[in-house]
């Protein structure tokens, strides 16, 4: 069996919806409860409605899960959204500004197998919450549909994917696009085309698949295969419950963005000997001064950021021999992660407790977070580099939660995978 092939995508219908800016929404994951409000008052088709739905304990529907079905039904009846005629692979164009740089990123969407046949290995890099996936189990179940695409990561160094796109995809018009809130710009397009199709297939035929972003729709997907497996003897009836929704783009791309992801504590012990103990500490004059000496830093050593009461400091590490005494689980590629490191050398020695800690990708936030009191420490990571990820996941180990932060997301509500 194939490991990715076309799908007919159910996507919002350009002619009931004029502006697809107005009606897609981030992932799950990453929505505030006030990016929630507002998404819900921007328009009544936005697809936050399905992916993140409000509770409401007086509905009728009894359950949020219930409701989401109801709008994603009555949305299909009155044609906001349709289903297309003919399989087919979705590109995805994104236009983004980083630092003042311009970048572009291209991907496709397509079903990937996730059947043990699949004949190619999927490797996860990051473990997940069990409430989490209970939720978008819940969700996907009620509507037999992935609502949103996994973020999986292919080899592709001689480009051939890329080339099919420049020339018989990008000079079509394409099927949709928008500008989401961090002014990345989406554009998506169709390809049918057999023969094209037929190539993409063939180059991740075999390959090692990397799951950037999605871990829990991974699992989740296979938790709603397995549940299909015990109910239907038919094997053609199974078939649908072999493949997600998943998001591809080349690792080798120098436009694929990892952020990492900063830790901000509650509650943080003023003990300078316990930093000065494994650190070499010097302070920062500005956020702008830590980001150039962290990134300079992290090059040939294990550094971090921090911001507390006593202002901005980077703290080097001094001793790299005590790495494999302090981490206690791992291979040498997972004990080299500054996510472990921090936490065996400064989280558990300080006692912080995992209700205290705040994940964030954005310094800025972090400061504020530590400036107005609601912190009393955060601490900046450098990212964390393909090749080690790739290390990882490849040694069959998962990563901490919260370590990895792809950039830009793909959009929740560009395709709809029907189960069924």
């Amino acid at each position: 069996m194939p490991a990715i092939k076309p799908f007919t995508a159910v996507h919002y219908n350009p002619r009931k919806v004029a502006n697809l800016s107005d009606v897609v929404c981030p992932p799950y994951d990453v929505i505030s409860p006030q990016q929630q409000d507002d998404l819900y008052e921007q328009s009544p088709y936005n697809f936050v409605r399905l992916e993140l739905t409000k509770e409401n304990p007086k509905d009728e529907e009894k359950t949020k899960y219930g409701r989401a079905k109801k709008i994603y039904d009555e949305w299909l009846q009155r044609g906001i959204l349709i289903e297309d005629e003919r399989p087919a692979i979705y590109f995805c164009k994104q236009d983004y500004k980083y630092q003042g740089q311009k970048y572009t990123r291209m991907g496709f969407i397509a079903l990937m197998r996730i059947a043990e046949d699949a004949g190619t290995k999927i490797l996860p890099h990051e473990n997940t919450y069990a409430a989490a996936r209970t939720d978008r189990f819940l969700l996907w179940s009620a509507l037999r549909s992935n609502l949103s695409s996994i973020f999986v990561c292919f080899a592709d160094k001689m480009n051939r994917v890329e080339k099919i796109f420049i020339k018989d995809v990008a000079p079509v018009q394409p099927l949709m696009e928008a500008v989401d809130a961090d002014k990345v710009r989406h554009t998506v397009w169709r390809l049918d085309d057999p023969a094209r199709v037929s190539q993409i297939m063939d180059v991740l035929e075999g390959q090692d698949l990397f799951i950037a972003d999605g871990h829990h729709r991974f699992e989740v997907a296979h938790q709603i295969r397995g549940e299909a497996l015990q109910k239907k003897s038919n094997a053609a009836a199974r078939d649908p419950y072999n493949y997600a929704m998943t998001y591809f783009t080349n690792l080798d791309s120098k436009d694929l963005q990892i952020f990492p992801i900063h830790r901000v504590l509650r509650k943080f012990p003023d003990r300078q000997e316990l930093l000065e103990q494994y650190f070499r500490i010097d302070k920062m004059r500005s956020m702008s001064d830590l980001a150039v000496l962290l990134a300079r830093a992290g090059q040939n050593e294990h550094a971090f950021g921090m911001v507390d009461k006593n202002g901005i400091r980077l703290l080097r590490l001094k001793n790299k021999m005590l790495i494999d005494t302090m981490v206690k689980e791992g291979s040498r590629d997972y004990r080299n992660l500054d996510s472990a490191i921090l936490e065996a050398f400064v989280l558990d020695p300080a006692g912080v407790a995992g209700e205290d800690v705040i994940y964030s990708k954005d310094q800025q936030e972090v400061l504020a977070l530590v400036d107005s009191a609601q912190a009393e420490a955060g601490f900046i990571l450098n990212p964390v580099p393909i090749g080690q990820l790739k290390a990882i996941a490849l040694n069959g180990e998962k990563m901490p939660p919260k370590t990895t932060y792809f950039y830009p997301k793909i959009l929740s509500g560009l395709t709809v995978y029907k189960m069924e």
